[in-house]
């Protein structure tokens, strides 16, 4: 086993902080894809990035330049253009910025008993028991038949109302408790509750109407408009530091938003024309297949390479299927930390340690490595040599035990080009619940990992 990268790396505690504030601000502000896209093109701005658009109408493109590609505002790709033509391949970050939720459905609103409820879906794979009788927040836009767009975030500030998912008392929940824990809460009774008082004179839906009142004064948003709206339910509150050494963080959408900022942060902070064209990708639907066009099973990705080949170089389907397959790849999603209360579910010699660094996944997947990437050993070689000389902490991981489950990433949807690929992620203590945890360490050896990996990946293929 490594060392204690907390042990390694006591001359870069104020670095590590410093890393960590930066990153629970952005978390803070990033619930939902939508603001971790808003945000990060913020950031990148800051960085003298510009739009695809934007450096067109300008000048074309040339070495050093930066910029950035928004999909439907909810993925990003960012490149920093670098001296070798693209053909020769790219050294991308790529992870994912939607997290497992709760969604509003389009036809929500409804009352039973004096109670006013939105009906609910939730997303991605979640324990349902874990949502109830926490305070939650609604996140999203809720988008007009003019096309006006209207921004909701309510539940984050102390003057917000908060919103909460009921739970049944111990004394009535015999036949609950019975019940296997997926069977515990059931899908269709993961419903908010958002009003309690009527309106006078009325005698069906008094509630109902009132919560529709207090909406349309704030908001000016008609019951009808919720049918073209993406409202996400999630924890309300900011992240907090864990423990009293203050080593950890708990906080809602670490997976994967840990990884995808840091990710940012290293490119972004790569203050050089750089040998070979870097790239950013924030994809979205990861936790649900990513699946639709903002997720890496559609094209979204190659179709902005093809852009960049036709702006910069002469574009063709042999040179952009050169690019894609010389390229070099960290699919940088998160790893199952290690749990002593839940040792029986990870094999200990081959899983990932909070602060023991970065974690390298060969392959993911469930039981028989089905559905997994599986990094060629020729690669692995050389991810190990870039970080051995930036003195990177990392541990070579596993996720769980063999027959115990599994999981996927996008990193099976970019090795289809041929390019060479590897799961690199920060460790997480109670993966999908709403809040999760993290080592402030770990996350700032992830920030490392990712600025080497962009300065020294090489071509294999060529």
């Amino acid at each position: 086993m490594v060392n204690n990268a907390w042990l390694k790396n006591t001359a870069k505690k104020e670095d590590v902080e410093l890393f960590s504030d930066k990153y629970r601000a952005f978390l803070d502000n990033s619930k939902t894809e939508r603001e971790c896209v808003q945000n990060s093109i913020s950031l990148a701005k800051q960085k003298g990035f510009v739009s695809f658009e934007e450096a067109i109408q300008k000048k074309g493109l040339c070495a050093g330049n930066k910029i950035y590609f928004n999909w439907m505002n909810k993925a990003l790709i960012l490149f920093i253009i670098g001296k070798e033509p693209i053909e020769k391949g790219l050294n991308i970050l790529g992870a994912h910025i939607d997290s497992p939720r709760i969604d509003v459905k389009q036809n929500p609103f409804y009352e039973e008993k004096g109670l006013a409820y939105l009906d609910t879906h939730y997303y991605g794979g979640i324990k349902k028991y874990q949502w109830v009788t926490m305070p939650l927040s609604i996140h999203g836009i809720v988008v007009k038949k003019d096309g006006i767009s209207v921004p909701v975030v309510i539940g984050e500030d102390e003057a917000d109302p908060v919103f909460c998912i009921t739970d049944l008392l111990p004394h009535l929940a015999q036949d609950q408790m019975s019940k296997p824990a997926n069977k515990f809460i059931e899908g269709e009774s993961l419903n908010l509750l958002i009003g309690n008082q009527p309106v006078e004179g009325q005698e069906n839906d008094a509630v109902k109407t009132c919560v529709l009142n207090v909406i349309k004064e704030k908001y000016s948003i008609e019951e009808e408009d919720f049918l073209s709206a993406e409202l996400e339910i999630v924890p309300a509150g900011k992240t907090r530091e864990l423990g009293f050494d203050r080593s950890m963080i708990l906080g809602y959408g670490h997976d994967d938003r840990s990884c995808a900022f840091a990710s940012l942060a290293a490119l972004l902070n790569f203050d050089e024309v750089p040998q070979y064209t870097l790239c950013c990708v924030l994809a979205d639907k990861e936790e649900i297949g990513s699946v639709g066009a903002t997720g890496m099973a559609s094209h979204f990705f190659e179709n902005t390479l093809a852009d960049l080949l036709d702006a910069k170089e002469n574009y063709s389907e042999l040179t952009l299927r050169r690019a894609l397959k010389n390229s070099r790849m960290l699919s940088s999603d998160v790893s199952a930390a290690y749990d002593p209360l839940y040792a029986s579910a990870f094999e200990a010699n081959n899983s990932a340690y909070l602060a023991h660094g970065i974690s390298f996944n060969k392959y993911t997947g469930s039981r028989g490595k089905s559905g997994s990437n599986d990094a060629n050993a020729e690669y692995v070689a050389e991810i190990r040599r870039i970080m051995d000389e930036a003195s990177v902490t990392f541990q070579m991981t596993e996720l769980g035990r063999v027959d115990q489950g599994g999981g996927g990433t996008i990193a099976y949807l970019c090795s289809k080009y041929g390019m060479n690929v590897i799961d690199c992620g920060i460790p997480v203590l109670s993966m999908h619940a709403p809040w999760e945890v993290i080592s402030k360490i770990d996350l700032y050896e992830g920030y490392l990992c990712y600025c080497a990996f962009l300065k020294k990946a090489v071509p294999l293929n060529l």
